[in-house]
């Protein structure tokens, strides 16, 4: 699914109050600055294996909303995991959690938003849950919602 561009500031001009802003500051590390697509959500912490098996398969244009309860102790994406999104065809990955190796996803066509970096790897259990909604920053992340990430932050369009 193919979203048209639009800047996430332009989008908050339009519909204010009724589009959802994430109030966490999460650092721009992937090669496409700006990204689109229907939200796709994995819940996992310090754990990596889920998240790992979906990023294998098809992304068709989605953004994958990472919830890895902000911790910052383990990164739950590196370059493998990234190269493995963009030959997936995923938009862009939110990670409410840290990265690693995080000058691979800047040379890569894809979005990657992060809280931070470290170069701890997680586990590989495969702890977690995938395609249940998952929130942080005050606003819940559904599977099928639009999201809209920039420099400028990310929002989450009116449903319907």
């Amino acid at each position: 699914m193919s979203v048209r561009p639009v800047a996430t500031t332009d989008l908050v001009d339009e519909y204010g109050t009724r589009l959802e802003v994430p109030e966490v500051r999460f650092r721009q590390l992937g090669g496409r600055r700006s990204f689109a697509g229907p939200v796709r959500t994995v819940a996992c912490h310090e754990d990596n294996g889920l998240l790992r098996e979906l990023l294998r398969t098809p992304g068709e244009g989605a953004g994958l909303v990472v919830d890895g309860r902000g911790s910052l102790r383990s990164a739950l994406i590196g370059d493998v995991i990234a190269g493995s999104a963009v030959a997936s065809g995923w938009a862009g990955v939110v990670v409410y959690g840290a990265v690693r190796d995080s000058a691979a996803p800047g040379g890569l066509d894809l979005g990657v938003m992060a809280l931070g970096t470290i170069p701890r790897e997680s586990s590989k259990a495969g702890e977690g849950s995938v395609g249940t909604p998952v929130a942080f920053g005050g606003v819940t992340f559904r599977p099928g919602r639009i999201l809209r990430a920039d420099d400028d932050g990310i929002v989450l369009l009116p449903a319907g």
